[in-house]
């Protein structure tokens, strides 16, 4: 039976104390500690723990401020008139507010249909929470409509890995590797700031003379101990890796015995990233020819190298082939399966691993099994005692689920667990618009969040401490979150929520209150998938530290090291993908000509929830700071400190300045852990989603930046009246630009142009030319000018090749390229080519001649 919510439930202990070992609630490290209990407040030390090993970050030791803080929601909430959200959130009983959920749930299924409830989760769940929501849903409701903020996090790489290897880990070897790795490549991650603990291994590894390169648009914390820092233009590290593996090929880096034994689909990768040479991936980049030279043979030649990838490479509308071309150079550097190698992607939230493994995703089963699978779908209905017929298929993903919000065949009902959408998601003003449509908004959490404070019904929840289950860290690891405290008198878990919900829906037969009971249940849905944790059990959790998956019995050892004999694949390999780069969604202009990128800092955490209530916290970053190259701040006339509104097409915010040479002068940086006038993602873009993972691109858009006050010590928001409507629920064809609040001076404008790509050639005559492709023509617009800058060609063929570059159908300049060779030309003598001329590039080569012709012609438009 489930356990009960009720105002009776047991208040907390108090006048014995008691040590706990328990973890930290926040990174994917899930850290060691030892929580004393009893007398207020309680305290921790750091544990001797095989991830932290005795270390701490300033998140972890503050955590248990929180437990006792005046602003913590002790009871339930509604509004004081039923469905007026403009009126008072007044606190009531427990048997009131479970009362109007479920009478919502039964209402708006009755009308519209199961799908109109649905359910966002968290990646801070427990996997037994986790497990239970995927469950509760399509069992107690019925519904597709469910997933959880992990979308917007390890989702690219997740669906890279599953692509490539057959299985997403995402780290598939433990955190001691990185220390006895002779290279690691850190691409778009800085655990210096958001995981400090992990550093310890980093350090490890330099104090024996390993090199670190770090990717990355900032000057991180991180960059700054790494033996290479490259800084390419946000957006672009998809063409950087591609350039990367064109080096490794061109100078036989490559692992030819490794790919033909353990890979399939090289041959395709390999003709694709021909066009990728380091003069173009450097005009792309911004990354110089010597540091993408020097890190190919850095990581070539090491005897153990690690390729890592988190949010900065993988929060992009191409993040999950992002994510693929760096696994693509670690495959065709022979690195994933080899003793202290391999690639793998740094997870970000608590339990982000587990929370997407075992059913809150809308296409998605326990034990990381597909929701359309016929198998799939019998197993785990057997488990659950339910008809596979009645399972729903799978449904929207998290920002699709949110953008129809409200609408006919969208959401009507929702229910939101352990997440802030109005914070977190992107373009989050539209999504608190689409919050406002819905019919009713019920929300789980321990604090009065942006997202709750829209609810009609509000539910006090049992805090990390106070609550028994599974998490699964960054490397595999599945440990036990140990109940240090009763919570609250009346404060239930999520788990016992879910359960009490379950049987006022009359379906509590299925349902338990009980952690170990759910993981029990939980180990049987998973036996035999990809994720099996079938052999796992608390006893063996607390016996051994933690207990890494898959471990598909009990007497399995589990399994710390993936692929070390064969992929997760059906035959066995893992598979290469050729990968493009292509612009970011949006690309800066006159009117938004700047480049903006989101992120975290050290002293705050995800939508900021907790870390901003932090008294501690709040005394180390106590207002949301963007950063600005001092050459941008000089030309727009900002200080330190100065109030600055950014701007977008969606949105304004404002946040002070922070001057520093540590971004590139193009870029600027934001901060996504505040809301209201400081909220990061009211300027994101959502509009342009990840095909394979549903990924909006977080971090790259065009901004506007303008100093609107000095220096303040309250940042005032934008008013209201210039902010853009949220786009309604029909898409435009163009989305209308809006103007930022200060005019710029006036600047000259000008555009790149590029015809490039990879063409057959066969020849018909040196003295036949004809055009190459239809692709490589290119009229100036009426009213402007441009100049070709160069030409850069090669060619396959063992003849000499002519390309021409034709003016209206007059040759303009012919270039020689060798038998298997290249060429490159700076056209800087070349007269400006006025509006309305046709440029063309044509070819010629000997009468049966045939091959590939590489070629690159830029120009610039003005």
């Amino acid at each position: 039976m489930p356990a009960a919510v009720s105002p009776e439930f047991p208040a907390r202990s108090a006048g014995t104390t008691q040590t706990t070992l328990t973890h930290c609630p926040y990174c994917s490290l899930q850290c060691g500690m030892d929580v004393t209990a009893g007398d207020r407040p309680a305290t921790l030390v750091p544990a001797d723990f095989p991830t932290n090993k005795g270390g701490l970050c300033s998140k972890g030791w503050s955590s248990t401020e929180l437990l006792d803080h005046p602003e913590r929601l002790l009871r339930p909430l509604v509004r004081a008139t039923p469905g007026d959200r403009t009126s008072p959130l007044v606190e009531t009983t427990w048997d009131d507010a479970l009362g109007r959920l479920v009478a919502a749930i039964e209402r708006t299924q009755d009308r519209y249909g199961r799908d109109a409830v649905g359910c966002f989760g968290g990646g801070s769940l427990t996997n037994e929470q986790a497990y239970q929501f995927g469950k509760f849903a399509r069992v107690a409701l019925r519904t597709s409509a469910i997933d959880y903020n992990g979308r917007f996090c390890m989702s690219s790489a997740a669906g890279a890995a599953n692509r490539a290897f057959g299985l997403d880990r995402g780290m598939p070897f433990p955190l001691s590797d990185i220390a006895e790795a002779d290279v690691v490549v850190l691409v778009g991650s800085n655990p210096a700031d958001t995981m400090p603990p992990a550093m310890q291994y980093f350090d490890a590894g330099r104090e024996r003379g390993a090199q670190h390169v770090v990717v990355d648009p900032r000057r991180t914390a991180t960059a700054r101990h790494a033996a290479l820092h490259l800084q390419p233009l946000p957006g672009t590290d998809l063409a950087l890796a591609n350039g990367l593996l064109h080096i490794a090929l061109a100078e036989g880096l490559v692992d030819e015995a490794y790919i033909a034994e353990r890979t399939t689909g090289f041959g395709d990768v390999r003709a694709g990233v021909a066009a990728y040479w380091p003069d173009r991936v450097e005009r792309i980049t911004g990354v110089p020819v010597a540091d993408q030279r020097r890190t190919v043979f850095a990581v070539a030649r090491a005897e153990k190298a690690i390729v890592l990838t988190a949010r900065g490479a993988e929060q992009h509308r191409t993040g999950t082939d992002t994510a693929q071309a760096w696994i693509n150079l670690a495959l065709a550097l022979g690195l994933p399966g080899r003793p202290g190698s391999g690639w793998g992607t740094v997870t970000g939230q608590g339990n982000g691993q587990g929370g997407r493994e075992h059913g809150q995703k809308a296409d998605q089963l326990p034990g990381y099994r597909s929701l359309s699978d016929p198998a799939a779908r019998a197993h785990v209905a057997r488990v659950w005692g339910v008809d596979p017929d009645d399972l729903p298929m799978p449904g929207k993903s998290a920002f699709e689920l949110l953008d129809a919000l409200g609408t006919d065949g969208g959401v009507r009902t929702f229910l939101v667990l352990a997440s802030n959408v109005a914070v977190s998601a992107p373009d989050a003003r539209r999504v608190i618009s689409r919050l406002g449509d819905l019919d009713f908004l019920a929300v789980s959490d321990f604090f009065l969040s942006e997202t709750a404070e829209l609810a009609d019904v509000v539910l006090p929840s049992a805090m990390w401490a106070e609550e028994e289950g599974t998490t699964t860290n960054v490397e595999g690891r599945v440990i036990r979150r140990r109940k240090a405290l009763e919570p609250p008198s009346g404060v239930p878990d999520d788990l016992q929520l879910l359960a009490t919900l379950a049987e006022r829906l009359g379906a509590g037969r299925y349902f338990s209150g009980d952690p170990e009971t759910v993981f029990d249940e939980l180990r049987r849905a998973s036996a035999g998938g990809a994720a099996d944790y079938s052999g796992i059990s608390y006893r063996r959790i607390d016996d051994e530290q933690g207990v890494f998956w898959p471990c598909p019995a009990d007497s399995h050892p589990g399994t710390p090291r993936l692929f070390t004999e064969r992929f997760a694949t059906p035959d066995g390999r893992a598979r290469f993908v050729r990968v493009e780069h292509v612009d970011a969604h949006e690309r800066p202009d006159a009117d938004y000509p700047y480049v903006l990128t989101t992120g975290r800092v050290l002293a705050q955490y995800q939508s900021g929830t907790q870390t901003r209530r932090t008294r501690s916290l709040q005394m180390v970053a106590p207002t949301p700071r963007a950063e600005l190259h001092p050459d941008l701040a000089r030309r727009l006339g900002i200080g330190p400190d100065d109030v600055v509104e950014l701007t977008t097409r969606r949105g304004r915010a404002c946040f002070h300045a922070l001057i520093t040479d540590a971004v590139r002068p193009d870029t600027v940086f934001a901060p996504f852990h505040w809301g209201g006038g400081s909220s990061a993602n009211a300027l994101t873009d959502a509009d342009s989603l990840d095909p394979i993972s549903k990924m909006p691109a977080f971090k790259v858009c065009a901004v506007d930046v303008a100093r609107v006050d000095g220096p303040a010590e309250l940042i005032a928001p934008p008013p209201a009246a210039a902010q853009p409507q949220p786009r309604g629920h029909r898409q435009p064809t163009v989305p209308e630009p809006r103007h930022p609040t200060r005019k710029r001076s006036t600047r000259v404008k000008s555009t790149p142009r590029f015809l490039q790509g990879v063409f057959p050639i066969t020849g018909e005559g040196l003295s036949k030319p004809g055009p190459i492709d239809a692709s490589l023509r290119y009229t100036v617009p009426n009213g402007q000018s441009a100049q070709a800058l160069y030409f850069r060609g090669g060619n396959s063929t063992a003849e000499l090749v002519y390309v021409l570059l034709v003016r209206d159908g007059e040759p303009m300049r012919w270039f020689p390229i060798g038998a298997k060779g290249d060429v490159h030309v700076p056209l800087r003598v070349v007269e400006d080519l006025a509006g309305g001329t046709v440029v063309e590039l044509h070819a010629a080569a000997s009468e049966g001649v045939t091959g590939e012709l590489v070629v690159d012609l830029g120009l610039v438009e003005v």
